[in-house]
């Protein structure tokens, strides 16, 4: 066999030992010459050869984990990702959002929270006051929201993606034979920054429990519940692309969200909409509506990377 193409230049591999493993590793990998992927499977590396040997990790519990990931990936589906739902029950989604996505203090910049296994690119356009869910058994909300940027001035034109769960606590795609979206839309701000749609009142819901995040939690002694949300993704060129959500206040897990999506500055107060307010002629709803409203912030990219280098260079 001809072996003259493949390149033997890194340094030799021998007497490999528990001390010695991750720095062979290290080397063998070092002629990557992607600085940014070389660095992250540095410090991947680093941390997986440390937590065995600082666990005395067994085989057992290496095979046991590798049959847990393997069963996470058999779960996948188009529809439903079991890894972002790993990532979220670990806090691991909120960390990356809170890393990658940093705001400036003081100004009032809308926080992000976790997107979720259950967005999808399948939500239809819609315009302002349409209802976005076709469950007859929700309680009908009205959402009027602002989206402005970190000087106060209204952006208009940003697309608005939203989505969230029917009455009974299920997305669209969790139902079985699925064909249309329901309980999702995208809205677009108008000259002033505003937007308006008809929806739902959210509930509190589990998240599943039929797969191996599921049976991880139990295994945890941790319930698989979520509080009361809507989901919202901000997205208009220029600015930080903004995923998060509105948390009602007093949701019975208000403050042990199994995702650890929950922030303060992101839980509100429902109202409702009466005849003397004016806003259910102006909005076209029934006095009585429940009423969402909220102004968005959002952070534009040139300040994103401001934030981004000052915290490198700390």
């Amino acid at each position: 066999m001809d072996f003259s193409n493949i390149d033997l230049s890194h340094p030799p591999l021998k007497d490999l030992t528990i001390s010695n493993i991750t720095e062979n590793v290290h080397a063998v990998n070092s002629k990557c010459t992607n600085i940014r992927t070389r660095l992250l499977l540095e410090k991947l590396v680093t941390h997986l050869h440390d937590f065995a040997r600082e666990t005395n990790l067994t085989t057992a519990e290496w095979e046991t984990a590798i049959a847990f990931l393997t069963d996470v990936g058999k779960t996948c589906t188009p529809v439903r990702q079991e890894f972002v739902l790993l990532s979220d029950v670990l806090g691991l989604s909120l960390l990356v959002d809170s890393l990658d996505h940093p705001k400036p203090q003081g100004i009032g910049a809308t926080e992000g929270t976790v997107l979720g296994p259950f967005h999808t690119h399948e939500a239809r356009a819609v315009p302002h006051g349409e209802m976005i869910s076709r469950d007859g058994d929700g309680e009908q909300m009205l959402v009027v929201g602002t989206v402005r940027d970190t000087r106060g001035v209204p952006i208009p034109g940003v697309k608005v993606d939203v989505w969230e769960t029917d009455s009974k606590g299920f997305y669209d795609v969790q139902y079985d034979g699925y064909e249309n979206p329901d309980g999702r839309a995208v809205v677009r701000s108008d000259e002033g920054g505003g937007f308006f749609f008809q929806a739902i009142v959210p509930v509190p819901y589990p998240i599943p429990g039929d797969g191996p995040v599921g049976r991880l939690l139990a295994t945890l002694g941790r319930h698989r519940y979520r509080p009361s949300h809507f989901h919202f993704m901000f997205d208009k060129r220029g600015y930080d692309r903004l995923i998060t959500a509105l948390y009602l206040r007093g949701d019975p897990f208000e403050r042990s969200d199994a995702v650890f999506g929950v922030k303060e500055s992101l839980i509100v107060d429902l109202k409702t909409v009466s005849d003397v307010d004016g806003l259910a002629e102006k909005y076209n709803v029934k006095p009585s509506t429940r009423l969402l409203t909220y102004d968005f912030v959002l952070v534009s990219e040139e300040e994103v990377k401001l934030l981004r280098e000052s915290k490198v260079g700390g």
